[in-house]
Order: structure tokens, then sequence, then C-alpha cells
């Protein structure tokens, strides 16, 4: 059974220091854009601009992952042109996803015929998300700095906690306890099988 909105709150409660949870990672990395300044939260000064650091899968970077092959057991559905995977395990979110392209490509390098069916299953998964039990909203999103292998993120926050919008879903994901693996489970499984309805092969 997937949790209730009160289920998560215990659980979020019970994982808080004085009602607090403790700051992710992302507050250390580079590219965070917030610091404390005189007892302040402010903007970090803006660097000078610098070449840009190759991706991986450009030329000069790192060999690109996912054509090096994604692990098994990441992979929750895929077909001869696409692959969803997700990361390897529960995080603070009910269910974060990425859909790849199996061609090494970058989004605009897409023909009409690839184009239309992205489009087509990214609208199949944010409505199979979406009808999952206590899903509120899917956020999809695209970013691509660190990989030039074309993959689309898909966010679904809790329903009940309006505090958990936009862009900052993202953030709340690496913030909130990890979710019940198996609720977790059960869920990729849907997502997995749904999907299959329409051609490809369910793997979670």
């Amino acid at each position: 059974m997937p949790e209730s909105s009160s289920e998560i709150h215990a659980r979020v409660l019970a994982a808080a220091a004085d009602g607090r949870l403790p700051a992710p990672e992302i507050t250390g990395w580079d590219v965070f854009p917030w610091e404390v300044v005189d007892g302040a939260l402010a903007p970090k000064a803006l660097d000078a601009p610098a070449p840009a650091t190759p991706r991986e899968g450009d030329e000069g970077g790192a060999p690109c992952r996912v054509c090096a092959g994604v692990p098994a057991d990441r992979i929750v559905w895929e077909d001869e042109d696409w692959i969803l995977t997700h990361h390897g395990e529960p995080s603070g979110l009910p269910l974060v996803v990425m859909l790849n392209s199996r061609e090494h490509m970058d989004a605009g390098d897409f023909d009409d015929d690839q184009a239309s069916t992205f489009g087509r299953i990214c609208n199949r998964l944010v409505r199979i998300i979406q009808g999952l039990d206590g899903i509120g909203r899917v956020h999809v999103n695209r970013w691509g700095d660190g990989s030039a292998h074309f993959h689309v993120w898909f966010f679904a926050r809790p329903a009940g906690f309006e505090q958990i919008q936009g862009s900052f879903a993202v953030e709340w994901d690496a913030i909130l306890p990890p979710v019940d693996e198996a609720v977790w489970r059960a869920d990729l499984h849907t997502v997995a099988t749904k999907l299959a309805n329409w051609g490809g092969h369910a793997r979670a």
C-alpha cells in the first residue's frame, strides 16, 4: 500500500532533528547558488566566464556511460529506441525516473519521427505516474549539463505537500528521507507494465 500524507509526514519528522531535516549534499556543490553571509542567505558571487567543461560523451570529455551500457538492474522499461531508468535506490520523492535515448544524441538532434515518439512516451509516462496513489504532480526536467547523451527526468511529488513545488521539488528530493523501498519498487513495476502496453519491455 502507498504511504498516506500523514504517514509521509510522520516518516519525515522521525528523520528530523528538532523538526528540521539535515542539509543535503547539494549545498556543497560548486553550482549551488546560495551561501550564508553575515548570518543571512545570499547569492554566491558569479564567477567570470570560463571555457565549458566537456560533458560525458563530448569530445575531450569522459566516455558516455549510457553508450557503455546501463546496468540491467536500473532499467524500468525499454524498447529499440528508448530506455527508462531509475537511480538505483529510493530517494525523497515518491518516484524519480529518467528517459534516455539509445542513440547518442542531444535535444534538438531528433528527426520528426523521433521527436513525435519522444512526445508520446513523455505524455504516457506523466499520465501513468500521476495515476499512482499519492502522487500530486509530475515535473519533467531536462538539463544535460553533465552528459551529452539525451536524458529527461520525471520527478513525482507527493500529494498534500504544496510546499514541494516547481524546480524546488528537485531539492526536496535530496532533503527528504528515502521512501519505503517496497512501495518504490511496486510503483516502478506499475509504471513499467503500463508503459509496455504501448510496446517495449517492462523490466522493473
